[in-house]
């Protein structure tokens, strides 16, 4: 539990993560009526998700994503949930399981089974038994054989990092938890509802890799699109305790048209964190191989210029932590669009 607990904002900084219950703040998250994938890039996808109306559509909490909808008898037994890249889809699902292991939400379920397709990946040429591999990841499991008695909730992270090929086409029907094959029968045949057909299904993913999950596998499409004004203000208030200083990010961040991915917006509100300390930014404190991307010392101190200042420096910073991981992410997205 603690694992959901603790969680880092912006660089991860060893002795510095923040407690999620401090600072989560409910997103915006609505059921996608039409399952077509949108090819549109990403970029061009962030300011859309967060000025769509939210009228006449169907806005879901947290802790009710497996609940029915009006209309519906039963829930969804697969729930995919897509969401542009630092939208909040990790959070999102780490705030699910720390209200379930803390008592607060979905006591129905008796086990909450939080997976990455990261994690998954290292195990590509591996095989298990679905009994074996959950062993791997949740030693409190061990003795469990008879999941088909419990509720169980599989939510599967990252499908946008996956590197299995999810060959739900050609892989073998499998419903044995304790019999072994490789991982990606496992996910394939659990994602289908093969095997243990009882769980439920929680995958999140970036928009461009949605259509690896074959559309009668998915029960409900949604889309988190962040925060709305009121809740953006309500998260930094949270996020900085100081009234002036979050009033004048708050301030900021209505000015910027470009800042409404919460990963942008933290960088940029730290960058004017750390300004309130020390005004003299300058490009002698970047990356040495960043210092040219962003003439930050002829800025003055006015409120105008320091913002423009602080934005830019989100700006280089984004780009320098990115580095060549997130170029090749970039680029695999892009090439997948236009595709």
């Amino acid at each position: 539990m603690q694992k959901f607990r603790r969680v880092f904002e912006g660089i991860p900084k060893a002795g510095q993560s923040t407690d999620l219950n401090d600072f989560y703040t409910e997103l915006f998250i609505t059921e996608r009526v039409s399952g077509e994938v949108n090819k549109e890039h990403e970029v061009r996808l962030i300011e859309k998700a967060s000025r769509k109306p939210a009228k006449e559509e169907t806005l879901i909490k947290c802790e009710d994503i497996f609940k029915p909808l009006p209309g519906q008898d039963q829930p969804s037994r697969t729930i995919l949930t897509t969401g542009v890249a630092g939208i909040g889809k990790t959070v999102l699902t780490h705030k699910f399981t720390l209200d379930w292991a803390e008592g607060k939400a979905n006591q129905d379920i008796h086990f909450t089974l939080p997976l990455t397709f990261r994690e998954l990946n290292l195990l590509k040429e591996k095989e298990f038994s679905l009994v074996e591999l959950l062993h791997c990841f949740f030693i409190q499991t061990k003795g469990i054989r008879r999941y088909d008695l419990f509720q169980v909730v599989f939510i599967l992270d990252g499908l946008d990092e996956c590197r299995l090929p999810l060959d739900f086409q050609n892989n073998p029907i499998w419903t044995d938890v304790t019999k072994s094959t490789s991982v990606d029968v496992l996910l394939t045949n659990l994602i289908r509802g093969d095997l243990l057909p009882s769980a439920r299904i929680w995958i999140t993913t970036r928009p461009a890799a949605a259509n690896q999950i074959p559309a009668e596998c998915v029960g409900m499409v949604t889309e988190v699109r962040g925060f709305t004004d009121p809740q953006k203000e309500k998260y930094f208030r949270k996020r900085f305790r100081e009234e002036t200083l979050a009033s004048t990010i708050i301030s900021h961040i209505k000015r910027s048209r470009s800042l409404h991915i919460m990963a942008i917006k933290l960088l940029s509100a730290s960058a004017e964190e750390a300004g309130t300390t020390n005004r003299s930014l300058t490009t002698s404190q970047l990356p040495p191989d960043r210092r040219d991307l962003s003439p930050l010392a002829p800025f003055g101190t006015s409120t105008d210029s320091y913002c423009m200042r602080t934005e830019r420096m989100a700006g280089v910073c984004t780009v320098h932590l990115v580095g060549q991981r997130g170029f090749n992410e970039v680029k695999q997205c892009s090439d997948f669009a236009i595709s």
